[in-house]
């Protein structure tokens, strides 16, 4: 089984290398982005000096994964790629069930094997701008199955080695425990037929690059384009050119010129459901509470429903 996985780890991450870097961040100066009045504050976030005062009392993992981690990681940090908590061992991209979050009592065994402690504070890092909002697909999967206490790095990895902490190569492996998940808390996902029966009651969000949007196929997509009249919210213009979220007011001011409300019921999508789960998250912390992420995103529907361009 754990050969089967490697590799399917292996072949999406050959699939879809890069997707996350495909725009630039649009934003202020890197000095004024880190100016105390700009910096994002939220409830899933903290900063790389909260890691390096706290290291050794949280569980740190380094959601980029173990090839990643291999190349240089935090040196207590535990690596842990989004698909290991997913459904990608059986079929292909676009399947009913691929990529989904795995059903609870075997989530519970692969948190439990890592040693994910739910009494634990939990911090997880990856890329930022350059990567899949990794960290946040895992926080968001977390979250649901009842964990408590969820942060994410801002500025990930990077940050983190400009706070000087020790890295070094291929991670930390912690002692396993006993994990218990009755169920998901559904309040954040949405399924394909949910979405479908229920689509004009929503404002659906498209948080991938604009070659994506504008309908080219990338990553093995069953078609190019995007959800009818889905609003284009880039992953990547969250973030400062430092790596770092742009402050609550800006984000906020992002998404409501894109026209979208506290109000407003919203579904994120991407092409697999990483950014756009790290968008649910920030989105939330700008008090967007109304937010589903859809973690069968493009891959499904452009696979089952039509498409725009």
């Amino acid at each position: 089984m754990k050969k089967v996985l490697t590799l399917a780890v292996l072949a999406f991450g050959l699939t879809i290398t890069g997707c996350g870097s495909s725009n630039d961040a649009t934003d202020d100066s890197t000095k004024e982005a880190t100016s105390p009045k700009t910096t994002f504050k939220g409830e899933y976030t903290v900063d790389a000096d909260y890691v390096k005062n706290n290291l050794d009392d949280i569980i740190l993992i380094d959601a980029r994964g173990d090839d990643a981690a291999k190349k240089g990681t935090v040196k207590k940090a535990v690596p842990m790629a989004w698909q290991y908590l997913a459904d990608v061992e059986s079929g292909a991209s676009g399947d009913e069930n691929w990529g989904l979050v795995l059903e609870p009592k075997k989530l519970a065994e692969r948190l439990g094997d890592k040693g994910i402690d739910k009494d634990k504070e939990v911090v997880l890092f990856a890329s930022a701008q350059d990567g899949w909002g990794d960290d946040g697909r895992i926080a968001w999967e977390l979250l649901a199955a009842g964990y408590k206490d969820v942060k994410m790095v801002d500025g990930g990895f990077s940050a983190l080695k400009d706070a000087g902490i020790k890295t070094n190569k291929g991670g930390t492996e912690l002692k396993p425990v006993d994990v218990e998940i009755d169920s998901l808390n559904q309040d954040h996902m949405i399924k394909t037929d949910e979405l479908k029966a229920d689509y004009d009651e929503y404002k659906v969000v498209d948080v991938r690059a604009d070659e994506e949007y504008n309908g080219e196929v990338l990553y093995g997509e069953a078609k190019g384009g995007h959800l009818p009249g889905a609003i284009q919210v880039r992953y990547t213009d969250m973030f400062n050119k430092n790596g770092t979220l742009k402050s609550n007011e800006k984000l906020t001011k992002l998404f409501e010129d894109a026209g979208l409300s506290k109000d407003d019921k919203i579904v994120t999508y991407c092409t697999a459901g990483i950014r756009s789960a790290y968008t649910q998250l920030v989105m939330d912390m700008c008090g967007f509470k109304n937010v589903k992420n859809y973690d069968g995103s493009f891959y499904r529907w452009a696979k089952v429903e039509d498409v725009e361009k």
